[in-house]
């Protein structure tokens, strides 16, 4: 049986294994000529003939780590994707891969070849005959001759340029220092790189700190200072970076290319990879954040029948996507068994799993969170300042949202015109009159410190809110003061609650408890808790059921909602939030959150 979810993900053979049960289903998807994997029909940006190599050149993420320690299991595998490098870089091959023009997908595609050559040399060059060997070299040069995004993309010229040293091949040392130099210079404090703009999310993580931890594994004799500075720097985030998964190894659900799954624990592969350890943040931790956010993920519904990822996060879904998300991308999330690369000796592989339990609260004001989590570190919760990039499908949903969790994904909207379609979890929306429901779309001012976090926003012209949001515990007090020139709506939520229950009978499937009334919203129940309770300003709560398939991890949810009207003039708006992980329900709001929200 290939079952993954069967996997106890424990020892390193149950992690090569595991690697295995994710490949293994691809090869019933090869073209003839093995260089393409058609894995679906949805559309991306690029065409169906690069989506192919893409998710081809994605599965050698696990691949190539298996072949650098010998794993004998990788040899049958191996043979199929050599048939499909040698075909996929012939020009004269009906497979050829194509020549690539600027900002061309392809070169993402690139770099896991470039750390094949650095890794796997005797096997992913010096096996090809000599005019295979220049097909593969001329096919990946190209990546020197066009321009690409300057963001983590030019580490993908790295990885490619360093493959070629590797390899003995000649290489523009001029332009691997300047591309070295331009992605230290992304580089702003306490490990955190931005990509493009001011955006800090998991890219931090599974660009930048991963290909630069590559970079100093296998550069170490010939660019030390360097490697030395990248290693640093992963020691440094490491533990800021922990504080983002909770005790069952479920990590934020925040940002974009949440497609890419369990690549939110790939760094610590790369850590491991490069031999990086931090303070307080010993092998055997590193070890467990790893394999728990793995084995979470390997007992999610994210395969399709065939036992090959989808497209989606924790199920298959299209509404939540990017326009770089072909069938084939999900298989970016294969860079967390770089680790494969290590012998089984190794201290990572060696250590005992341990669980690893940050600071109650963490505030990071380079990401602009500010982090907490319950005494027993079942949920994560961070409320943020916004960190908006303009660019990316839902980006208000994926950064502007008040607060994320590991226990309750946001939603995205599906259409602004009604509360319903909108979903607008974690939320304060407003809407005048025949108008559609606006959020929270950048911040103009903010202020983040271990006890609150403070912004100023303006979803619509003529409206100007100051919003403050002052966590205690697993509640958070929200204040909004917000001066408006018309007569505005206005709707406040909590998070999105999990209406069904995995496992109960299709005819009982309704697994929230729902209550609301003037003053309060509650939805709760085996799948956790959430209620929004009104403070001041607000006349009515409901418990709205959104549109199916606009959360994250579930299919069908209820949000707590608080409803208010808001007229010309300046108005203020306080409510408090409870959020658990289980399904208590507080009988009365605690003293300690009344007496924050008088005082704000």
């Amino acid at each position: 049986m290939n079952d993954v979810r069967l996997n106890p993900i424990r020892t390193r053979q149950d992690m090569v294994t595991a690697a295995l049960q994710l490949i293994r289903p691809l090869t019933r998807c090869f073209t003839p000529g093995k260089a393409r994997l058609m894995l679906g029909h949805s559309g991306a940006s690029y065409d169906e003939g690069i989506a192919g190599m893409e998710g081809f050149s994605r599965a050698l993420w696990a691949l190539v780590p298996m072949l650098a320690s010998r794993c004998p299991e990788a040899e049958p595998l191996w043979a199929l994707w050599k048939e499909g490098i040698i075909h996929g870089t012939d020009p004269e091959h009906e497979e050829y891969w194509g020549n690539i023009g600027p900002f061309d997908q392809r070169m993402v595609e690139m770099a896991v070849m470039g750390m094949a050559l650095c890794l796997i040399p005797d096997r992913f060059y010096h096996e090809l005959t000599p005019a295979q060997q220049e097909n593969l070299y001329r096919w990946l040069d190209q990546i020197n001759q066009h321009e690409m995004p300057q963001n983590n993309w030019q580490f993908f010229r790295i990885l490619v340029n360093i493959g070629f040293k590797s390899v003995g091949r000649p290489v523009n040392e001029d332009r691997l220092r300047r591309d070295l130099d331009d992605m230290e210079g992304h580089y702003v404090a306490d490990g955190w790189y931005f990509d493009k703009a001011t955006q800090r999310d998991y890219y931090t993580l599974w660009g930048f700190h991963y290909y630069s931890l590559v970079y100093a594994k296998v550069m170490d004799q010939y660019d030390p200072d360097r490697a030395a500075r990248f290693r640093e720097r992963a020691r440094m985030i490491a533990p800021r970076f922990a504080c983002w998964f909770d005790k069952e190894g479920r990590a934020l659900t925040y940002g974009r290319s949440l497609t890419y799954r369990f690549a939110q624990s790939s760094f610590f592969a790369a850590c491991a990879l490069a031999d990086v350890t931090a303070p307080g943040l010993d092998w055997g931790e590193i070890k467990g954040l790893l394999l728990r956010n793995v084995r979470f993920w390997m007992q999610q519904p994210i395969f399709d029948r065939d036992g090959v990822l989808t497209i989606g996060y924790g199920y298959p879904n299209l509404v939540m996507t990017e326009g770089y998300n072909a069938p084939g991308s999900p298989y970016w999330a294969l860079k967390a068994f770089s680790v494969l690369a290590l012998p089984a000796d190794h201290p990572f592989w060696l250590a005992e799993e341990k669980p690893y339990t940050p600071p109650q609260t963490f505030c990071d004001e380079h990401v602009r969170l500010l982090l907490t989590r319950d005494e027993q570190n079942r949920q994560v919760v961070a409320y943020t300042a916004g960190n908006h990039a303009y660019e990316h499908m839902h980006e208000d949903e994926k950064y502007e949202k008040f607060a994320y969790s590991t226990q309750f994904t946001f939603s995205v909207v599906k259409e602004a015109g009604t509360l319903r379609k909108g979903a607008f979890d974690s939320m304060l929306v407003v809407k005048g009159e025949k108008d559609l429901w606006h959020g929270r779309s950048g911040c103009d001012t903010f202020s983040l410190t271990e006890k609150e976090v403070a912004f100023t926003w303006s979803p619509v012209d003529g409206v100007h809110i100051e919003s403050r949001i002052i966590p205690c515990g697993m509640w958070h007090v929200r204040k909004h003061v917000i001066t408006t020139d018309r007569p505005l709506e206005a709707a406040e939520a909590a998070f999105a609650i999990p209406r069904d229950k995995p496992g109960r009978r299709l005819c009982d499937r309704i697994a929230t408890a729902l209550q609301a009334d003037e003053r309060s919203a509650v939805a709760h129940g085996d799948m956790g808790t959430a209620a929004i309770y009104a403070l001041q300003g607000y006349i009515q709560g409901e418990v709205i059921a959104p549109e199916a398939n606009t959360n994250l991890m579930a299919p069908r949810t209820v949000i707590p909602t608080l409803h208010a009207a808001i007229p010309a003039g300046t108005t203020t708006l306080v409510c408090a939030v409870w959020t658990d992980a289980g399904d208590a329900v507080p009988n009365e709001i605690p003293e300690e959150v009344l007496n924050i929200a008088q005082s704000t």
